[in-house]
């Protein structure tokens, strides 16, 4: 059976979630900054009346940080009942990977990728990568909102 995976790019390489895992996708145009938060907590944003937090993959990842562009999109989703954005660098693309071309990934990518990474596959002439959302996430530094403005 073939999933659809929303494909993002963060630097060179290529990421994918699983659709139904993305609420929605947004085009980037700033966040308000966050006082205390940690460095990958990009800040808050407003996406159809609702005030979501995002993580800067590129800062998350431990990568060198770049000017957002007209392509940085926001990809929304969700983890219990928090919603979180997540800022790549380009995501306009859904394919059908099938499940069984999924695999672990090596043991110095495992190890390296602090468990951001939990398979990868071959899609084509490409290797994604399939991230663990709810590890991304995390809880450190990523303020609770439960969407009404008030604290959850």
């Amino acid at each position: 059976m073939s999933t659809l995976h929303v494909v993002f790019k963060v630097g060179d390489a290529d990421y994918v979630l699983p659709a139904a895992e993305v609420r929605e996708m947004e085009s980037f145009t700033g966040a308000t900054r966050i006082p205390g938060a940690a460095a990958h907590v990009a800040g808050l944003v407003q996406i159809r009346g609702r005030v979501i937090p995002v993580i800067d993959l590129r800062v998350r990842f431990g990568l060198a940080a770049i000017e957002k562009t007209l392509d940085s999109r926001v990809i929304v989703v969700s983890e219990g009942a928090r919603e979180v954005g997540l800022l790549a660098d380009s995501a306009r693309e859904v394919m059908k990977i099938e499940a069984d071309q999924f695999e672990a990934p090596p043991q110095v990518v495992a190890e390296r990728a602090a468990g951001f990474v939990n398979s990868i596959a071959q899609a084509g002439k490409r290797i994604v990568m399939r991230l663990d959302a709810g590890r991304v996430i995390g809880t450190d530094g990523i303020p609770k909102e439960s969407g009404d403005g008030t604290d959850a």
